[in-house]
């Protein structure tokens, strides 16, 4: 069982730290922040939680998945995510997303994830499309 525990976590970071952007993005500085943190393995594993929380945001504010598809980098390694650590125990993830189907960004959404409660807050959710929040 502890082999099992070791063999996830060293996989898991692995795959965090060595993970290259298949494209340029937005600044990720919360992975060094988490690998500062006094238990940076419950943070990075954290981090990849609010991530998903983030992407989840989005969905949701934009009508649901059948309507909208977050950018590939909120569903691949959290490395890759556009994240802030904004210093207050809290990241922000900017992302862009798209209309099923469709490879032009139409929205772009700011989401802020307290990293201890998971608090949710969808700061900014713009339709490309018409140049309004949504």
């Amino acid at each position: 069982m502890i082999f099992t525990k070791y063999f996830v976590a060293l996989t898991f970071l692995t795959l965090t730290f060595n993970a290259l952007p298949a494209r340029s993005q937005a600044v990720n500085n919360c992975i060094e922040s988490a690998k500062k943190a006094p238990e940076p393995l419950n943070k990075l594993i954290a981090l990849g939680r609010a991530k998903n929380v983030a992407r989840q945001a989005a969905e949701a504010a934009n009508g649901g998945i059948n309507k909208y598809r977050a950018d590939d980098a909120m569903h691949g390694p959290v490395a890759q995510a556009p994240c802030t650590d904004n210093g207050d125990g809290t990241w922000t993830f900017t992302f862009g997303g798209t209309v099923p189907g469709d490879e032009t960004p139409a929205f772009e959404t700011a989401v802020t994830i307290n990293s201890d409660t998971f608090e949710v807050t969808v700061d900014r959710n713009t339709d490309l499309r018409t140049a309004g929040d949504i």
